[in-house]
């Protein structure tokens, strides 16, 4: 079998698992949502990268010593999808890469990443990021059971705060400007001042 190391040689409209993902060695950075390939965004920008290492710092400093730990892109996380995961032998068909996640259940950490869904993903959006992505990255983390998801917009200085409801749909939580304290729903006494977060 050929050694996979550009997107040219994968059908586009195929259908990929995790363990085919395994097998690539490609220089393009992709994820896989429900088995389609997704092709990242090119590298981060200043901004982009300031903000998620300013949200790290703020994670990483509250967690040390802590039971969750919190990760930084390039980050794996497999994530399941319950219909098409049952007809294959709990095989997974979504692999992303969150741009910062809180996982609380270390028997989902492996050497690749995450095995299932972390407690807490956020998502800083880049330029590049269109709204099929934003969409499709939405309903899959609500579906997989990711408890608690920000979305960072760089330029308009606002993160969403989306929080899990018993039904398993994502309810808007907060609207937070960058000018003031946003609090984690998981995390109460986490207080993360969003002035730090958007300033270069």
């Amino acid at each position: 079998m050929a050694k996979i190391t550009e997107l040219s040689q994968l059908d586009m409209n195929g259908v990929y698992s995790y363990a085919d993902y395994l097998t690539w060695r490609l220089e393009d950075s992709v994820e896989l949502i429900k088995g389609k390939i997704m092709a990242m965004s090119p590298a981060p920008n200043r901004k982009h990268q300031s903000i998620s290492g300013n949200l790290f710092l703020h994670l990483g400093n509250y967690f040390k010593r802590k039971s969750c730990e919190a990760f930084i892109a390039p980050f794996d996380v497999k994530l399941y999808d319950r219909r098409k995961s049952l007809l294959n032998n709990g095989e997974a068909f979504s692999v992303v890469q969150p741009d910062l996640c809180v996982i609380c259940d270390k028997d989902k950490l492996t050497e690749q990443g995450c095995d299932g869904a972390p407690d807490w993903i956020i998502e800083v959006l880049s330029q590049g990021n269109s709204r099929k992505e934003v969409r499709l990255k939405f309903d899959l983390y609500e579906e997989s059971g990711v408890s608690e998801y920000w979305l960072v917009f760089p330029y308009e200085q606002i993160v969403q705060q989306f929080v899990l409801d018993e039904q398993g749909k994502y309810q808007l939580r907060g609207l937070y400007p960058g000018n003031e304290v946003a609090t984690p729903h998981l995390f109460p006494d986490l207080q993360i001042d969003l002035n730090d977060v958007f300033a270069e």
